[in-house]
C-alpha cells in the first residue's frame, strides 16, 4: 500500500528537474529512503554506543567471541 504525498517547489526547480527529464517521485522515493536508512543507522549507532558504554568492564570479550562462534555453528 502507498500514501500519496505533495510538496511546493519553486517554479524555477520544476522547469530545470522538467529539462533534465527527472522522474521527480522515482528520485524523492530514493532519496527519503536513503535519508530513513542513515537516520536508522545512527540510531542504531547511538544505541551500541549507549550498551558499550553499560557494559564497558562487565562482559568479557573472549566470552562474547565464544557465544558468537557458538551461534554460528548452530546455523
Amino acid at each position: 500500500m502507498s500514501v500519496v504525498i505533495s510538496i511546493r517547489i519553486p517554479r524555477e526547480l520544476k522547469e530545470k528537474l522538467d529539462r533534465l527529464n527527472i522522474n521527480i517521485s522515482e528520485t524523492v522515493r530514493k532519496l527519503l529512503e536513503e535519508y530513513v536508512r542513515e537516520i536508522e543507522v545512527r540510531e542504531l549507532e547511538e544505541k551500541l554506543k549507549d550498551l558499550r558504554t553499560r557494559l564497558a568492564g562487565k562482559v568479557d570479550p573472549v566470552t562474547i567471541a565464544e557465544l558468537v562462534r557458538c551461534d554460528r555453528d548452530r546455523r
